[in-house]
């Protein structure tokens, strides 16, 4: 068991949190949410020790274990890969230390072999011997083959790095979990895993991350950082989110009778109770949604960007035609080969490969931005379109405030009109003066949505756009593409924005492209379309 009694944290005049009181129970996995900078990774922090609150205690069960994801990714640069997961379970690792430190004694005496003994037996009790092999069937799960095993962790790469710390967390069945973005850097293969790990996990998870899909997996509650407080939930991510807007909508329907209300809360939780049987979650999460009672729903304060991109015409027929294209690294390496596709009236289309940098070769040659080693892109002659990069930094190199910047932008100059398009992003006020290149990642994001959506363009090009967005507007770009009659190419690791937006799949290899008008999870899990990746990647990727 974990609690918290009256935590409070304030820095300066600034509180992020005020006499924060509550309990999480083994068995739940508790998804952390919050605006930028609400202070999710701070609470966490908290809870494991690492800072300390300026008011109130982090309560523990004696003896029971606490397991952090570890954000330092270099910190085990000189420890062997397996040993580095095998440290995850500290008791277990002392004791292996000390019966190591033991048997090495050149003058080893009695006391030392008593000593030796009972650290064999907690040893044993523990499950040592097994300790290499689960180590090792762990990381073959999140994706780490076996060479990479026997390696320093300074000699294996990024991506695998962050799978081995994530293996450190989960290593010798912890009994309390804490996971700070447990999904960055990891495939949709290796997420499933998790996924799957978490919802068979017995004890308690508390999870930080942006991932919907991932929190509508693995959540039993959400816990939600909104105004200094902490709130309990029942229900995934998808249920609070759903339920907070029904509350907010009633709350401003002045004229609906408290009765119609009731009832269309209840019908709310029955029919949501009912669709949890489809999650692996299932049986706990049905169990609590039907003991939800409707004053537990409330209405949430945030606020969310109001993304509407509308078309000044429609698209002709012609639209796409891509022939031949060819892109090779600047090492010779094919990032992709024999790319040919037409795009359709309301296609929209997600672009995947296993090389970003081939996704963002791939968009930078359609939008003329650089040019193919072979192939032609044409355009038909209605087409508009917008683009987001990934990289949008040479966008934010002057010291125009946010209306000049934006401004630059739009065939009517007036500043009424532009703050308009900075107000659905929420800047507004004194924000819209803020100069241009003091931006977060998120907010430059937000003014280049800002800007897509000025262009009344009818092809929407985005290559990540989730990246550096909170929640909120994730959300909101998402329902914006849904909503998207037009066509669209686009790239995310989102999987819930992906699965939700696009009825295509293109997928770019060394070998050709993979083409597919089906729904994303039907391209990730059908067994005859896993077989085709594997061939024109010619190897078994996806078998881990």
């Amino acid at each position: 068991m974990l609690a918290v009694s009256n935590i409070s944290l304030r820095y300066g005049k600034r509180i992020l949190f005020e006499d924060v009181n509550l309990k999480f129970t083994p068995g739940n996995c508790y998804g952390l949410i919050g605006a930028n900078g609400a202070g999710k990774s701070t609470f966490l922090k908290i809870l494991s020790g690492e800072i300390d609150p300026s008011t109130g205690q982090v309560i523990v069960n004696p003896g029971d274990r606490m397991s952090v994801l570890k954000q330092n990714h270099f910190e085990f640069d000189d420890v062997g890969v397996l040993h580095t997961v095998m440290v995850g379970n500290s008791k277990l690792w002392k004791i292996m230390e000390e019966k190591d430190a033991l048997y090495a004694k050149e003058d080893f005496n009695e006391a030392d072999g008593v000593r030796a003994a009972d650290l064999e037996e907690q040893f044993a009790e523990m499950d040592g011997w097994n300790a290499e092999s689960n180590a090792a069937n762990l990381l073959s799960g999140l994706g780490v083959k076996e060479d990479p095993h026997h390696k320093l962790m300074r000699d294996i790469n990024g991506t695998e790095k962050v799978r081995v710390l994530l293996a450190q967390a989960l290593f010798g069945n912890p009994d309390i979990l804490l996971l700070d973005e447990p999904t960055n850097d990891l495939d949709v293969e290796t997420i499933s895993w998790l996924e799957n790990f978490l919802a068979d996990f017995e004890n308690t998870v508390i999870v930080v991350s942006h991932d919907r899909h991932f929190l509508d997996a693995v959540c039993t509650h959400v816990a939600d950082i909104d105004f200094g407080k902490i709130q309990l939930f029942t229900g995934n991510y998808t249920f609070w989110y759903e339920s907070s807007q029904l509350a907010l909508r009633q709350r401003s329907d002045q004229n609906k009778k408290a009765e119609d209300k009731r009832k269309e809360l209840q019908d709310f939780i029955e029919r949501f109770s009912a669709n949890a049987s489809k999650s692996r979650q299932a049986t706990s999460r049905k169990k609590l949604l039907e003991k939800l009672v409707i004053e537990d729903i409330k209405a949430s304060t945030r606020k969310y960007p109001g993304i509407i991109f509308k078309p000044e015409r429609d698209c002709g027929d012609q639209i796409l035609q891509v022939e031949h294209l060819e892109k090779f690294s600047p090492e010779g390496a094919a990032f992709f080969t024999d790319v040919s596709f037409i795009l359709n009236k309301g296609d929209k289309v997600a672009i995947l490969s296993r090389d970003h940098l081939a996704i963002n070769a791939f968009f930078d040659i359609i939008t003329g931005e650089a040019s193919a080693d072979k192939g032609t892109v044409a355009w038909g002659s209605t087409i508009t379109y917008s683009y987001l990069p990934v990289d949008n930094s040479p966008f934010f190199k002057g010291e125009d405030n946010l209306i000049d910047w934006l401004r630059q932008f739009s065939k009517d100059k007036d500043e009424t009109y532009i703050r308009g398009f900075l107000g659905r992003m929420l800047f507004s006020g004194e924000e819209t003066l803020k100069m241009s290149n003091v931006l977060s990642g998120g907010e430059k994001v937000r003014c280049m949505i800002s800007r897509m959506m000025l262009t009344n363009a009818n092809c929407l090009i985005i290559n990540e756009p989730t990246s550096h967005l909170d929640m909120e507007s994730i959300t909101a770009f998402n329902n914006a593409l849904k909503d998207w009659k037009h066509v669209a190419l686009f790239s995310s690791h989102d999987h819930e924005f992906v699965q939700t937006s696009a009825n295509r799949i293109i997928e770019l290899t060394p070998s050709g492209i993979l083409d597919k008008r089906v729904s994303y999870d039907e391209y990730i899990t059908d067994e005859n379309i896993k077989l085709q990746r594997e061939k024109m990647y010619g190897d078994s990727v996806f078998s881990s």
